[in-house]
């Protein structure tokens, strides 16, 4: 297969040397693109700004939420599944000044715009497959449910931040699956790129199952 995956996080300029940003390392998402890569599967790895080396794989170097939006929309072009596990900003900055901006004595107000939804952005009636990440901090399960309804996914990985010892920047994680079909599963914690190699194999029966009953669907029509 051909997989897109997003890793790490976005950039949003607030002015030349100024961002808003957060604390995705990027760790789960080249873990997992790597772990596709040694099944020997096509991988296309959009990445944000991270520190991580660069794995060898076709890798796309991004920074902002927009440069994220488009390199997403033109790799689905021909890709089979598409991981999002990118820490996509939710808000950027409504006007991004030309010059540094200087430190005032008063109060300062920030104005923020919502940044476009990649997931939400994505054509329902489509040929590849969908894996989201729902980083929670509380109420996983709901909060993952939720996502997995509203955000056209056909898996999402949901995992609690909250903890520092599977949380962002950490080397270690664990995960439960929900699906749109069956019960969930969960993969309890182990360095994340054991991780991977459990949800990549995860990822290519769930997305075979889809393909074919999709297939099965258009041969009865």
């Amino acid at each position: 297969m051909k997989f897109v995956v997003t890793a790490g996080p976005t950039r949003e300029p607030i002015d030349p040397v100024r961002y808003l940003s957060n604390r995705s390392s990027g760790k789960m998402g080249y873990a997992i693109a790597e772990a596709a890569f040694e099944e020997r599967h096509e991988v296309v790895l959009i990445s944000g700004p991270v520190c991580l080396p660069p794995p060898p794989l076709n890798l796309l170097r991004v920074s902002t939420s927009d440069e994220m939006f488009d390199a997403v929309h033109a790799a689905v072009r021909d890709c089979d599944v598409l991981v999002m596990c990118a820490a996509v900003a939710d808000y950027k900055p409504a006007q991004v000044t030309t010059s540094k901006m200087k430190k005032r004595d008063e109060k300062f107000s920030l104005e923020l715009v919502p940044a476009r939804d990649i997931l939400q952005s994505l054509p329902r009636d489509r040929d590849f497959f969908v894996a989201g990440f729902a980083a929670e901090t509380n109420d996983i399960e709901r909060n993952a449910r939720e996502k997995l309804r509203h955000k056209n996914c056909n898996m999402i990985i949901a995992n609690d931040v909250s903890d520092s010892a599977i949380g962002m920047e950490s080397d270690n994680n664990a995960v439960t699956i929900f699906f749109e079909y069956g019960a969930p599963k969960s993969i309890a914690c182990a360095p994340k790129n054991v991780i991977a190699r459990q949800l990549v194999k995860i990822i290519c029966e769930t997305a075979q199952k889809t393909f074919d009953k999709k297939n099965l669907r258009m041969n009865d029509s």
